[in-house]
This record gives structure tokens, C-alpha cells and sequence, in this order.
């Protein structure tokens, strides 16, 4: 049974710092002052029993236990706001999917499998929506019952933990440059040179950024400055195809160019094996049948994926 002295506004600052991840954000996103959002946490703490953020220098993060009560608290609020709008409009019938992309699905395996659900007598009743971004950012939209599913790469992320993945395939970043770069036919590439060269690669405090840097600690290289800092698949491609910059990619996302001849891998791994990309949900939510049936095309477009 729910401890009675928990109360909403407990739940909703709670949440809304997890959000915000910042106690000043949350106040004016709730309107309140930010002292009564500290006392709202304090006393949800004093209740639970259990630390849920730490305070740092740049800002707050969820502790284990707030992890733990944000998987089950999100979901749980998100589903009573949706029981009140299908009672208020009357459409309750009415079909989403909510999915989060991280990039390493956006260009092959996510339209792939959007196509084949959509396809199926369900998924012509279902409305897909995509949220792109960070899996630090989709995760805890995850945790807070914002999406329903998240794709990708992102088992190396501190916000899985107490999520459920399903593995799908192992996929590696490349190093890839345009046709006709200076070290396109240079092989092997030796790491000392890269840079001499822009880089194009994922911004920092993400999965992917760790493994960039991992990469420069492993060869005693830095990334040189300036650099492009993106996870958007079209700036990073056009800057690679106009400059001499070198691109640390998902193989997904230049696969086709890499075919058509209009980018070139360096001769140089970047990594062996890759990360496993796979979905995330929340298991604190009882799975729709639109997530059980879009779960199912994502295994179909995994297993027709070119290897």
C-alpha cells in the first residue's frame, strides 16, 4: 500500500527535478519557490528513507534509490495524466507509439522497422512518434514514462540501470573521411596524424563521446581544436563530405556512402567488437500491444540488416 504521507506534490517536484535536474528549473517549471521544492524533496526523502539526489557543483543527480523510485513513480503519474485526457476529450481508443532514437539507429534499423510495423493491421491504428537526443536525456524520459521505447546504442549508459534491454546486434563507430582526403588511401593510418586534422564527433557526456575518448587515451592523441560537436547525422556527413574533417560515425549512418564510394574508411579501427544496440523499456509499465508488436518489428529489421 501507498505510504499515505506521500502526497502529488511530492511525486511532481520529484519528478520535475529528475526532469530538470536542477532544484532552480524545477521551482519555475511548477511555479513554486525554490525553497518549497527543497522541502517537498526533503520530506519525500525523510519519507522513502533513502537519499534521491546528489548536489554537485553542476547540479543534481538521481542517487540509486531516486533511479529505482523515478521507474516506477514516472510511469505511474504519466499513466493517471492519460486515464484524465481520454476521460476529457473522449478518444481514448486513439493509438501511440512513443519511441526515443539514439543515433545509431536513425539512418537504417528505425525506419526500417517503423516501415514494417506500420505494415501489420496494428500498425496501421498507430501513430509513431520519434524523440531524438542523448540516451542520457531518452533514458530518463524512459524512467519518467514519457516514451515507451528507446533504441540503440546505450548499454554503457549510468541511466539503464534498473531498465530492461533487449540485445539486438553489435554495431562499431568508424573513422571515416570524403573521397579524395589526404589520408584516404594512406594505410595503415597511423594515429599520430589524425590530429592534423577537424574531427566530427558525438558531444560530451555521451556513450558515444566516452568511447572517442577511450580511442585518444588508447592511441596518446587529443582531439584537436577546434571540432565539431554533434549528434545530428546531417551536419556531421555534410561537414565531412565539404572539409578534410574526420568523422567518428555508427556504421549504420555511413554504410551507404561507404558503398557508393562518397566516404572512405581510414585504415584504422576504431574499436573491435562495437557496443550492442537494442531497446530499453520500462518494466514498471505493463507493455501495449502497439509495443509488443513494434518490439517484434524491430527484431524482424535487425535480423534482415546487411552484416
Amino acid at each position: 500500500m501507498l505510504n499515505h504521507r506521500i502526497k502529488l506534490r511530492h511525486l511532481n517536484a520529484f519528478l520535475e527535478v529528475s526532469r530538470s535536474r536542477s532544484f532552480a528549473r524545477a521551482a519555475d517549471a511548477l511555479a513554486i519557490t525554490q525553497p518549497g521544492i527543497s522541502k517537498a524533496i526533503r520530506e519525500l526523502e525523510e519519507i522513502v528513507g533513502a537519499s534521491l539526489f546528489e548536489r554537485s557543483a553542476q547540479g543534481v543527480s538521481l542517487t540509486q534509490a531516486g533511479l529505482t523510485l523515478l521507474r516506477h513513480a514516472g510511469p505511474a503519474l504519466r499513466a493517471l495524466e492519460e486515464g484524465v485526457v481520454a476521460l476529457a476529450d473522449g478518444h481514448g481508443g486513439q493509438r501511440w507509439l512513443r519511441v526515443g532514437a539514439l543515433s545509431t539507429v536513425e539512418s537504417r534499423l528505425l525506419p526500417a522497422a517503423i516501415q514494417h510495423f506500420q505494415a501489420s493491421p496494428l500498425g496501421q491504428e498507430t501513430s509513431v512518434t520519434v524523440t531524438t537526443g542523448a540516451s542520457a536525456f531518452l533514458l530518463s524520459r524512459l524512467a519518467l514514462g514519457e516514451l515507451d521505447v528507446v533504441v540503440g546504442r546505450m548499454t554503457e549508459a549510468r541511466e539503464i540501470r534498473d531498465l530492461a534491454f533487449e540485445h539486438l546486434y553489435y554495431e562499431s563507430l568508424r573513422l571515416v573521411v570524403r573521397r579524395g582526403h589526404p589520408l584516404a588511401t594512406v594505410s595503415p593510418c597511423p594515429p599520430e596524424v589524425l590530429s592534423d586534422y577537424p574531427w566530427a564527433v558525438p558531444p560530451p557526456q555521451t556513450t558515444l563521446r566516452q568511447r572517442v575518448d577511450s580511442f585518444c587515451v588508447r592511441h596518446a592523441i587529443s582531439l584537436p581544436a577546434p571540432c565539431l560537436e554533434t549528434l545530428s547525422l546531417p551536419v556531421s556527413r555534410r561537414f565531412t563530405l565539404d572539409t578534410d574533417a574526420i568523422w567518428v560515425a555508427p556504421f549504420e549512418a555511413v554504410a551507404e556512402d561507404l558503398e557508393s564510394g562518397q566516404l572512405v574508411e581510414l585504415a584504422l579501427s576504431f574499436e573491435h567488437q562495437g557496443g550492442s544496440v537494442g531497446l530499453c523499456t520500462n518494466t514498471s509499465l505493463s507493455p501495449s500491444l502497439a509495443l509488443e508488436g513494434f518490439a517484434e518489428s524491430l527484431r524482424q529489421a535487425a535480423a534482415a540488416r546487411p552484416q
